[in-house]
């Protein structure tokens, strides 16, 4: 037997943090020997954060990267154990994204990506140059301070793999997996047993299932050891990474780690026979005929071993059963997690929050409600450092520190209800309650005042008075009515965030939290700078219906049962008089229920859909229900209104990511912001496809009436088609 164990892990790096990233370097390789693991994996771009984004373009940014791989490398951090650490590096004139193989102080191999991730929350392409020459390795002349301390000059650079006398080991780095020509198939037929993949990969819902499947497949068909570290946590920016480190041996998941955690290090180890990988490759024809007729990848020779023999002190890992949380779990958890590295890094001492007892902001107060509920947890497992931020963010004094959820809620959360006229005592009564279940402290605020005096300011400039549609206003009246209210409540929502803490004695400021989900912001529901214009949005990329479905999970599993009845109750802003004949509701205002917005969004990014082939898909999605004229008008009216609001995208709050269709144009959704909302010829061509159809639809109706007729004046059933289409051409239209 080759018993090998390795250690991956999940770091919670910050970009940028050089100190605190050094750190959990060298704390997850601790770990991992003391573990009796003999190679260490770390995530991609680990030494920097992987989103520095423009600060990679910074000479400093690479140079401090060094520094800190000399700090690692001059301790004995790297004794006995193999450490793949991933860092940014310059080779002449080119900025590389690599992987940095060392043992025993030394660096052994430096791996740079080959396939770079370019899409979607991903611009490597604009950092960084992917390594295409994999005929051989290049000598790469380590900088001069650098080669100094470590007294090593050079060190192979480029594709290829580590050959040790008992076993060969090769990086994939993230992206390069899920290439349709994945390096690991070449290096498993050139013998390489062990795959280290460095990853920096964001949540998004229901997203890690795809992950798995590939590491799986990667060793399935052709064995292997597949070894994966991921970032976990927000490193500065809208992605949560969300860990998930893993071991796959042979096609099984044997190690899994926390997809969502407050641990800043969290390591994954599995005990491993290496015979196994060599047993499964040796039944396989197929692996044996093709292995015999390779293309040679070059590789490294290490004079060391990696693997024990037979020991039955040692406990093989076995295969286990995948943890996957369910949708509204990770709804709770991500942006839980996100939400909690964002308040302690920025220097905050809580959240504000404008709570009006709906659907969306009362989703936005329950994943804060689940963030303390994790901090607790945390502080009760004995988690040192969750505490300390605990401590400081919650000004505890003497020796206290946070005994449960909702006293903790008490000190970092504050909630407000800025009612109106417009305003039910129904949602007023459902904001107080789920912020007592919760504990945030929470203030209920009348607006009319403050709304009057800006009617009464603009009666005595102009003379005039807008009214409401329902008092017989214009619709220019109605919507700028509506405006006025939840543009005061953004100003009053800064101004609290602001001053409270000073009224409280506590230092720092309140971090306001935004409210739109991904479906309002898509198309266009909301007014620019109202109290959707916040810090951070945790649900901005969230759809309606997977709130609604969290807000039933919450209930139960999070011990806030009024979220039920706030689910319950239809959406409305509550912006207009409520009249015995009229009562605003959301989806009526926008003229498309969430369901179909959600359907819209995934047509127009994920499938890339323009408005005709968004028209022609809905023909076939919806034909049974409604006719192409009806899919038409639905399709255009999204367009339009999806159009002429594209600019509130420009300013929208900075929001968790957590869905593909997210409109986000500051990073995901790169599109333009001024439009011709009337689409004049897209529509054309809709309006002409709907006329065919009904032409044809015509056509198809007489050909009917025809084919009747003959059955009728023949009276032989069905022989009388037969006859009647042999002689009358347009009963075959």
């Amino acid at each position: 037997m080759r018993l090998l164990k390795v250690a991956t892990c999940n770091l919670n790096q910050w970009a940028m943090d050089f100190d605190c990233n050094t750190k959990y370097i060298k704390e997850s390789i601790a770990q991992a020997k003391q573990a009796g693991a003999v190679i260490r994996l770390g995530p991609e771009l680990e030494v920097t954060g992987y989103g520095c984004e423009d600060h990679f373009l910074e000479l400093d940014t690479v140079s401090h990267a060094w520094e800190c791989l000399k700090d690692i490398l001059l301790g004995d951090w790297t004794d006995g154990i193999l450490c793949s650490i991933g860092m940014p590096i310059i080779k002449g004139s080119e900025r590389y994204n690599c992987q940095v193989l060392c043992l025993n102080r030394k660096i052994i191999m430096i791996r740079p990506k080959m396939c770079l991730a370019n899409d979607g929350n991903y611009r490597e392409l604009r950092w960084f140059t992917a390594w295409k020459r994999k005929d051989q390795l290049e000598e790469f002349q380590i900088p001069n301070e650098i080669a100094e301390a470590l007294g090593q000059k050079s060190v192979p650079f480029g594709y290829g793999f580590i050959q040790f006398q008992d076993t060969a080991i090769a990086a994939e780095i993230c992206e390069e997996l899920f290439s349709p020509i994945a390096p690991h198939a070449e290096l498993a037929l050139n013998g390489v047993e062990v795959f280290l993949n460095a990853s920096g990969s964001h949540h998004q819902l229901r997203k890690l299932d795809v992950r798995l499947r590939a590491f799986i497949g990667a060793t399935q068909t052709r064995g292997g050891v597949y070894m994966y570290s991921n970032h976990q946590g927000c490193d500065g920016g809208r992605l949560y990474y969300d860990g998930c480190a893993c071991v796959v041996v042979n096609g099984d998941l044997v190690a899994q780690g926390s997809q969502f955690s407050l641990k800043d290090v969290e390591i994954v180890t599995a005990q491993i026979d290496l015979d196994a990988v060599a047993s499964l490759r040796g039944s396989i024809s197929t692996f044996q005929e093709q292995a015999s007729c390779k293309t040679r990848v070059p590789s490294v020779a290490v004079a060391y071993n990696l693997c024990m023999p037979f020991n039955l002190k040692v406990a093989l890992s076995i295969p286990q059963k995948i943890k996957y949380h369910s949708p509204e779990e990770e709804i709770a958890f991500g942006p839980g997690c996100w939400l909690w590295d964002y308040l302690r890094r920025s220097g905050a001492s809580g959240f504000l929050l404008p709570l009006s007892g709906g659907a969306d902001s009362s989703s936005v107060a329950a994943i804060v409600g689940c963030m303390c509920q994790l901090v607790a947890k945390e502080i009760a497992n004995g988690d040192e450092q969750v505490k300390a931020d605990a401590i400081r963010i919650g000004n505890y004094k003497d020796g206290q520190f946070p005994a449960n959820s909702r006293e903790f809620a008490k000190r970092i959360f504050y909630t407000v209800f800025m009612g109106s006229e417009n305003s039910s005592d129904a949602t007023r009564s459902r904001a107080k309650v789920l912020a007592d279940e919760i504990g945030s402290w929470h203030l209920d605020v009348n607006i009319d005042g403050v709304v009057s005096a800006f009617l009464s300011l603009f009666q005595t400039l102009t003379g005039k008075r807008p009214r409401y549609k329902v008092d017989g206003g214009s619709n220019i009246e109605n919507l700028s009515l509506q405006n006025i209210q939840a543009r005061i409540r953004m100003v009053l929502a800064f101004m609290l965030a602001s001053l409270l803490p000073w009224v409280h004695s506590k230092p720092g400021f309140y971090l306001v939290l935004g409210s739109s989900n991904v479906d309002e912001g898509l198309r266009g529901y909301l007014t620019k700078y109202d109290c959707s214009s916040a810090d951070i949005n945790p649900i901005g990329s969230i759809s309606k219906q997977d709130l609604r479905a969290f807000l039933r999970w919450a209930a139960i599993h999070l011990g806030y049962s009024s979220l039920q009845d706030i689910e319950e109750a239809p959406p409305t802003a509550e912006l207009e008089p409520i009249r015995s004949n009229y009562s605003q509701l959301d989806e009526v205002d926008m003229g498309m229920t969430y369901e179909e917005l959600s359907v819209y969004g995934r047509l127009r990014k994920i499938f890339r859909c323009g408005p005709v082939s968004m028209f022609q898909n809905l023909c076939y999605r919806w034909g049974a229900r409604l006719t192409p004229s009806q899919v038409a008008e639905k399709v255009k009216h999204f367009f339009k209104y999806y159009s002429i609001n594209r600019h509130k995208m420009t300013v929208l709050t900075p929001s968790y990511h957590a869905e593909s269709y997210s409109p986000d144009d500051n990073r995901f959704d790169l599109r333009q912001f001024l439009y011709n909302a009337r689409w004049p010829y897209q529509f054309r061509k809709i309006d002409e496809i709907v006329s065919e159809l009904d032409d044809n639809k015509v056509a198809v109706q007489e050909s009917k009436d025809h084919e009747a007729m003959a059955n009728a004046s023949d009276g032989v059933g069905g022989m009388g088609v037969i006859a009647a289409g042999s002689g009358n051409p347009s009963v075959g239209i």
